[in-house]
């Protein structure tokens, strides 16, 4: 059973955030390039209590995290969600910057352009090459959550191939995806009862947005906006976490049988009765979460 910050969570959440059906995409469009267009992902001023935080170009901000003292034993990416819309929450930073800890990891999060003003064709081939850099100096853990979770697939993905034609010489050691939208397509089998039980993400919304990162509907069943759809061998070991109150249940249970069918070592923890990226939220159950993404980490 949920815990009880769990239940006051989900209680919360619908209604602080009601879901409001978009009926007008193109008026959408608008308010969301206007918005984002003043605002970027910045990194806390928290995190310097622990980390020398610098800048890097590679066409957009990635910030660089190093723990204080300059010593690490590996980095960590983290690609955060938020439809692919949004700019980066204080949650997913915390939830980043504690397992950076954890795992003795520099910590990079990318500020990658936000839909719809910008596609994935200006974000994952840059994320590509520069995770591939990464990989080439040491041991990379490539994590996201949500969006960033399926765009983390993307990269690894687009690494892995590099890897194979012989443009990068080592891919991540290992893969964390939280609650990933990896499939844009919407379908995986169960899609829509799992959003019956989903108090928060809506359903009728799904595809305005995805088409806003795809740019074209020909795009959405690229492997570069829908990784779950592609080759699935020769990744590294990944974990993924869901839970069964969510939209995208449906597509991580499928992602979960096609890693199994292929060979591709996935650890798929399922949180019963538990919500969207619940290892980021407010809750006990990403207590219990932190720990054993850790110990996969670190294992």
């Amino acid at each position: 059973m949920p815990s009880l910050t769990h239940r006051i969570v989900a209680f919360a959440l619908p209604r602080l955030n009601p879901a409001v059906v978009i009926t007008d995409p193109e008026r959408l469009r608008a308010s969301l390039v206007a918005k984002n267009r003043t605002r970027q992902t910045t990194p806390p001023a928290w995190l310097a209590k622990h980390f020398d935080v610098t800048v890097e170009d590679i066409g957009f901000p990635v910030y660089v995290a190093t723990p204080r003292g300059g010593s690490f034993a590996r980095t960590l990416v983290h690609l955060h969600g938020g439809s692919f819309t949004a700019t980066a929450h204080v949650r997913q930073w915390k939830f980043a910057a504690a397992l950076a800890r954890r795992t003795a990891a520099r910590l990079v999060v990318p500020a990658y352009p936000l839909a719809p003003e910008h596609t994935w064709r200006d974000s994952v081939p840059a994320l590509t090459a520069y995770v591939a850099g990464l990989c080439a100096d040491g041991e990379v853990v490539l994590s996201g959550d949500s969006a960033g979770g399926g765009m983390a697939l993307a990269v690894a993905l687009g690494v892995r191939d590099l890897v194979r034609s012989g443009g990068a010489t080592a891919q991540p050691t290992k893969l964390i995806l939280i609650a990933p939208w990896a499939d844009l397509t919407r379908s995986a089998p169960g899609t829509e009862e799992a959003a019956e039980r989903d108090p928060w993400l809506s359903i009728e919304n799904h595809d305005t947005y995805a088409l806003f990162w795809a740019g074209s509907e020909a795009d959405l069943v690229r492997t570069e906006v829908s990784p779950a759809l592609g080759d699935l061998t020769d990744l590294p070991p990944a974990m993924l976490l869901c839970g069964t109150h969510d939209m995208l249940y449906a597509g991580a249970e499928a992602l979960a049988a096609r890693a199994a069918a292929v060979g591709w070592p996935v650890v798929f923890e399922v949180g019963h009765g538990l919500l969207h990226v619940y290892p980021i939220l407010p809750v006990t159950e990403a207590r219990g979460a932190l720990k054993r993404l850790a110990a996969f980490v670190n294992g």
